[in-house]
């Protein structure tokens, strides 16, 4: 027979895997080194995505899109093409929750991240589908309808 756990507490709001050590070194030392500028010629500064504002400037439902790798489950994916698909942000107490899909929904991936001044972001994805993938990212929300993100290999953003 076996027991079930019943000391696993899930940190973030969507019940799902939890990103591991989301404040380590690997995520202190990109941080110290990446940049975001959140002017008109970011990558991310041209409008790609239609989805109304809500209320609150950051929870709420996003657009994302990532590149940077090649996701060996999409046939003919390479690094430079953009991945994009569905997000959801939600706050909980300090910290800030980014659950995104790709691929029509197939792949799935999540951003634990704490606030680090005016509009920064700081912390670390999992990819929810192959939980050993885990990266560094750095957000700037630049507004209500703009989070520019970056991480070691490429980009992470995230629009309405």
């Amino acid at each position: 027979m076996q027991q079930a756990i019943t000391h696993l507490v899930i940190r973030n709001p969507f019940g799902t895997m939890d990103v591991p050590s989301p404040d380590d070194s690997d995520v202190t030392d990109y941080a110290a080194t990446a940049t975001l500028a959140g002017d008109a010629t970011d990558g991310n500064a041209a409008a790609w995505a239609s989805i109304a504002t809500m209320s609150d400037p950051i929870e709420g439902l996003w657009a994302s899109r990532w590149n940077g790798g090649a996701d060996p489950t999409i046939t003919g994916d390479t690094a430079e093409k953009w991945k994009q698909g569905c997000a959801e942000v939600q706050v909980k107490g300090e910290r800030i929750y980014l659950r995104f899909d790709w691929d029509d929904g197939r792949r799935h991936g999540l951003i634990d991240a704490a606030r680090d001044g005016a509009g920064r972001l700081v912390g670390k994805y999992i990819n929810l589908t192959t939980p050993a993938i885990t990266r560094p990212w750095i957000g700037l929300v630049v507004d209500a309808n703009r989070i520019d993100g970056c991480f070691p290999n490429g980009r992470l953003d995230f629009r309405r």
